[in-house]
């Protein structure tokens, strides 16, 4: 694990969007293509935006990268709470990314259908290998939740699917998410957290013994991959 600490969500942001930019190039130059799971929620868009100024946009061969989502909420794909629908109007469209490297989650089918249905994407995406991604891009929640593996849920106890659909009673909806096991065999793996109301979900995750029913994020990391924070001041307070 490695901690990148910044004085300000920018400044945070750009950090990250310069690892984005070195480990995605690292992946083309080594295997002529890149495999990139993208995070939902509100914390990446801006993430996603500066990727796609010119002082990003050119520094990668995007025709070369394939890009999936951690999770997603259970919403039509038009729902403006879609993370699919946010990351298309915020990174994949404005980088011109054709539809056929992008893999959405797809919410008209019933949960466990889409579930299904997203599985056998990424079987058919590695031709049934084992799944590697070369990036996985993760936010936290105020409760320590990261893609939709939230506390005190069945998918956190997940060994065997790839991905989920989890109901979520404090939500009181369904989610979509990747497993731990996936998450956890991607080469590198970065987290995006800033602002002081994550503070106290960040030192759960980092430093309080290992609860994983209370804190979901403490699933992640694997000795077989790289897991980044990306963190602010105010994020990192309570840690340092």
């Amino acid at each position: 694990m490695k901690l990148h600490i910044y004085d300000s969500p920018a400044e945070t942001i750009k950090g990250l969007t310069e690892f984005v930019v070195t480990t995605v190039n690292e992946a083309i130059t080594e295997k002529g293509k890149c495999s990139m799971v993208l995070s939902g929620g509100s914390s990446p868009k801006k993430l996603y935006q500066l990727l796609t100024t010119p002082a990003y946009k050119n520094k990668v061969d995007w025709g070369k990268v394939f890009f999936f989502f951690g999770d997603e909420r259970y919403v039509p794909f038009t729902d403006k709470d879609n993370n699919g629908q946010m990351a298309k109007q915020s990174l994949l469209d404005p980088l011109g990314i054709p539809e056929e490297r992008i893999f959405y989650f797809n919410t008209s089918l019933s949960p466990e259908e889409a579930a299904k249905d997203y599985e056998k994407k990424i079987h058919d995406f590695t031709n049934n290998r084992s799944a590697h991604f070369d990036l996985i891009l993760l936010g936290l929640g105020d409760n320590a939740h990261t893609a939709s593996l939230f506390p005190h849920t069945s998918v956190l106890q997940e060994k065997k699917l790839l991905v989920a659909a989890p109901y979520i009673d404090e939500l009181g909806s369904y989610r979509l998410t990747m497993s731990a096991p996936l998450i956890n065999n991607a080469k590198q793996i970065a987290f995006l957290v800033y602002g002081e109301k994550k503070a106290k979900a960040v030192f759960h995750v980092l430093r309080s013994p290992e609860n994983i029913d209370e804190y979901p994020a403490q699933l992640i990391g694997s000795k077989r991959n790289s897991v980044h924070w990306f963190l602010d001041k105010e994020a990192s307070a309570l840690i340092e």
